[in-house]
This record gives C-alpha cells, sequence and structure tokens, in this order.
C-alpha cells in the first residue's frame, strides 16, 4: 500500500506552487529538457520539484490502489501529471524528428524557375526540391537508447558457434558491436546510391528566361 506524505498544509493550494510557478515547469516540460532545468525555469530548487512529483505520484499510486482521494494533495496530483504528459509528448515529437532523418526525404531547398515556353508563348514555372537521403545513423541513436540492453556501447552479442561434425555449440564468442558497427558504416556507404537530380542554371534552350 503506498505511503502518503502528509501534506503542510490543511486545505488549498500551496503558497510555492501556485499557478504561475505550475505553468512555468509545465512550458519547461514540454521542450523535453532535464527535470532540475525546468525547476530552474520555474523559480525552484530541484529539490522542491521533486519533492512535489514524489507527493503527487504517491497520491496518484493511493488512489489507483483504492484509497479514497486526500483532496489536499490535488495540486501535486495534477502537477505530476500534467508534467508527466508534458514531457511524454516531448518524447513523442523528438522520436518523430528521429524517424524523419532516419527515413530521409526531408526537404532542405525550394527552387523556383521561371520561363517563357517558345511554343506557346505562356510563362511556365517549375519547382524543383532538394530531399535529405535516408540517414542510418538516426536509427543507431534510437536503438543504442532505447534498447540499451541489446545495442548499447557496452553491449556485446553472445553468437553460439555450432561444430560442423556433432551439431552440438563448441563455444561462445563476444562480438565487439563497436567493429559491428564500423563494418556495417562501411557497407553502407559503399552502396552507390543515385546522385540527385542536378537544378538547371535558368537557361532554357530556346526559351525566354523570365525573372522573378
Amino acid at each position: 500500500m503506498p505511503n502518503r506524505r502528509k501534506p503542510r498544509r490543511a486545505a488549498g493550494r500551496p503558497t510555492l506552487l501556485s499557478e504561475e510557478v505550475e505553468g512555468r515547469i509545465i512550458a519547461a516540460s514540454r521542450t523535453g529538457i532535464a527535470v532540475e532545468l525546468a525547476a530552474e525555469a520555474a523559480g525552484i530548487s530541484s529539490a522542491t520539484y521533486h519533492r512535489w512529483m514524489a507527493r503527487g505520484r504517491a497520491e496518484v499510486a493511493a488512489r489507483e490502489d483504492g484509497q479514497a482521494p486526500n483532496r489536499d494533495e490535488d495540486p501535486y496530483v495534477e502537477l505530476f501529471e500534467r508534467v508527466r504528459t508534458a514531457r511524454a509528448m516531448a518524447a513523442a515529437r523528438a522520436m518523430a524528428n528521429i524517424r524523419r532523418v532516419a527515413d530521409g526525404g526531408i526537404t532542405t531547398k525550394i527552387t523556383t524557375r521561371k520561363f517563357r515556353d517558345p511554343e506557346t508563348g505562356q510563362i511556365v514555372e517549375e519547382v524543383t526540391e532538394d530531399r535529405t537521403a535516408p540517414d542510418w545513423r538516426a536509427d543507431a541513436w534510437y536503438l543504442e537508447r532505447q534498447h540499451r540492453n541489446h545495442y548499447g556501447k557496452d553491449a556485446a552479442l553472445a553468437i553460439e558457434i555450432t561444430g560442423l561434425d556433432s551439431g552440438a555449440p563448441s563455444q561462445e564468442e563476444r562480438v565487439d558491436l563497436g567493429a559491428l558497427a564500423e563494418r556495417l558504416n562501411q557497407t553502407l556507404f559503399a552502396v552507390q546510391y543515385p546522385d540527385p537530380p542536378e537544378l538547371e542554371d535558368g537557361r532554357v534552350v530556346e526559351a525566354e528566361v523570365i525573372d522573378d
């Protein structure tokens, strides 16, 4: 059964945990910065921040365990739940950006060129976009941090090498992930990707170029 901290005030919102302070904490948490910096941005110490969050977490756990709500703890419950949601959303946005980099196709440059069609005499507008290529390093970064036990820098793979004659495992070998990553890197960069289409310099054969 979760232990509840005794509130310091009899009722109402604590003086230090004002709506303004809570708003600053939530705004900072939405950016995904470290909790210590979020506390600093709100003008409180990290110890105070952790104490408030601990009270909110304990009260949420107690309520989920079936205990009657302690309304004196409502401000801490609200803070805990809002911070948890804000930081989760920040993580989701960051992960979406990592996936975009890994998948490629992000527009980096848009070039618009206008010229007069020599046959129709009409003004034609041509738009060309430069896009990023897929980047495997973003996937590597994700795996290293999200699945640290398997892909972290200090992790090692145990590979069973089966004997050809008996069919039974003969030895175990620990593989250096750094060496594997380097070989993967060299292999990926050895692949020949088609060059992106080159942009025209604004000149069109037998056409009148119109400046913007």
